[in-house]
């Protein structure tokens, strides 16, 4: 074997776990491209990967807000799939992995239409509109959850891929960056990939109460902060390249429940208050993952429209007068770090049968 074509964009949940599968892929494949836009987040990120060659197509994103645009969505996606044919022609790939994200599904098209096998992965506990089309054009589906894989018949529960660089953070690098005090608590916020203003306007009110225990390093997004927000022990972030280093001067963590995120934090058993990405602004995805991690004990939900700064410092503090408790069943969970092994044993299978 020699090539793969990885595939996913969007957010970092549809790009981050690409690198954790990476060290595996290198000892079977000579050659590792990544498909998706030039205007995507992908690009940035994979961009940064020297071992991997990055090749650009177009990609359009159902928009339920506009209806009468999407009449137009199937002939832009038969151009994408065009654009797609002629990048896997060019590598001719033993196999395909995506990671879902509207710039996946041209790829996986033609994939199927060139007869290179695909593999998928599904991070949430439901799957997304991008995957439900994937789905039919993969040979194996992998799943982060057990329940989600459950009565489909080309579904493998594989658990979620953890980076090895998240488990292994350095904790004086992180001290060094955020410059905050060691012998106090640190509290970590992080509003997903592409930040959260609400989340982040919660918190600068919340900040001079909470300042007064805590250390707080803020991972706002790009173009999302307020530089104006300068306070001792306090540390602004737009977008983290090391977030190993941050995790380990981590006490406890309020997060989005993107699974890929939650999934690293139930690695590194750090008690979290989940805030998922509302309805009106998803399809309820993150707070299917955000109740599921609480039934099983390990995070507290705090839906978005429930936040108040009473009500935040009151969680918080809640959280970490109880932390104990919560590391404690994470402790117990099983299958947490060996979902990059687990996929990539499924990619061989598919790309050997090939």
């Amino acid at each position: 074997m020699s090539k793969i074509i990885l595939t996913g964009g969007g957010t970092g949940g549809h790009i981050l776990p690409h690198l954790s599968l990476k060290p595996h892929l290198k000892n079977s494949f000579e050659e590792i491209v990544y498909i998706g836009t030039q205007e995507g987040l992908e690009y940035e990120i994979i961009g940064r990967e020297k071992d991997i060659e990055f090749e650009k197509i177009s990609a359009f994103k159902l928009d339920r807000s506009k209806i009468f645009s999407n009449f137009l969505l199937p002939f832009k996606v038969i151009g994408s799939v065009i654009e797609a044919k002629k990048v896997l022609k060019k590598h001719k790939p033993d196999v395909i992995f995506s990671k879902g994200g509207f710039v996946s599904v041209p790829v996986c098209i033609a994939g199927k239409l060139l007869k290179i096998p695909v593999v998928s992965h599904e991070s949430d506990l439901t799957m997304g509109l991008a995957n439900k089309i994937i789905y039919k054009f993969c040979n194996t589906f992998c799943t982060t959850f057990p329940i989600t894989a459950k009565g489909l018949k080309k579904a493998v529960y594989t658990g979620s891929p953890i980076r090895p660089s998240v488990l292994n953070g350095n904790k004086n690098k992180g001290y060094i960056e955020t410059g905050v005090d060691k012998l106090r608590p640190t509290l970590l916020v992080m509003g997903g990939s592409t930040g959260a203003l609400s989340l982040n306007e919660a918190l600068y009110a919340a900040l001079p109460t909470l300042l007064k225990q805590f250390n707080v390093v803020h991972i706002v997004g790009k173009g999302k902060g307020d530089k104006t927000k300068r306070y001792n022990n306090y540390c602004q972030i737009e977008y983290c390249y090391n977030i190993e280093d941050i995790f380990a001067i981590s006490d406890i963590v309020i997060s989005r429940a993107g699974s890929n995120a939650i999934y690293e934090l139930l690695a590194l058993t750090k008690p979290m208050i989940l805030v998922p990405l509302p309805k009106d602004a998803s399809r309820g995805d993150q707070i299917d993952n955000a109740n599921y991690f609480e039934n099983l004990g390990y995070s507290k939900t705090l839906l978005q429209e429930n936040i108040t700064t009473e009500k935040l410092i009151e969680e918080i503090n809640l959280l970490y007068s109880n932390k104990d408790k919560y590391i404690l069943n994470m402790k117990s969970a099983t299958n947490v770090t060996n979902g990059a092994e687990n996929i990539y044993k499924e990619i061989l299978k598919v790309a050997e049968k090939k």
